[in-house]
């Protein structure tokens, strides 16, 4: 879907949808398309699992066609990453729970960018590498 164009960041228009929001940028689609494919497959944004678990945007993203790793991934550097990869930053542990943000790392024509579908901030295509601290990611193969 995304042949001859970068990928662009999309906005989540729930405080807790990174998770869809971050795989509809995959996707190249909005949001809204991406949120409706979700609840159709009984994946909401207030379940809080979705910032928890890896399950619910794995079949999300299987949905959409997109082949991820299995697996996670434990940060090492920026340089290692694949040139496209769904990262987990924020990460925190409450009441004994992992919690993260998710976003999506890429590397187009040679520049690294990260698109943080996070609302509030000035610009979702991010390059403060130094400020972001990943936990790990999942590899995106297509």
């Amino acid at each position: 879907a995304l042949i001859g164009r970068d990928m662009e960041p999309v906005i989540q228009e729930e405080i807790t949808g990174c998770g869809i929001a971050a795989s509809a940028a995959l996707a190249g689609i909005g949001y809204a398309e991406a949120k409706s494919k979700a609840n159709a497959l009984g994946i909401y944004a207030a379940d809080t699992s979705l910032w928890s678990e890896t399950v619910h945007v794995r079949k999300l993203l299987r949905a959409f066609g997109i082949s991820v790793s299995p697996k996670e991934t434990p940060f090492e550097s920026w340089e290692c990453l694949p040139d496209k990869a769904l990262m987990a930053i924020k990460w925190r542990m409450e009441q004994g729970k992992p919690f993260w943000h998710w976003v999506v790392f890429v590397r187009e024509g040679g520049e690294a960018k990260v698109l943080d579908s996070k609302k509030a901030l000035k610009s979702n295509v991010r390059r403060d590498f130094g400020r972001m601290k990943p936990k790990w990611y999942i590899e995106v193969s297509n």
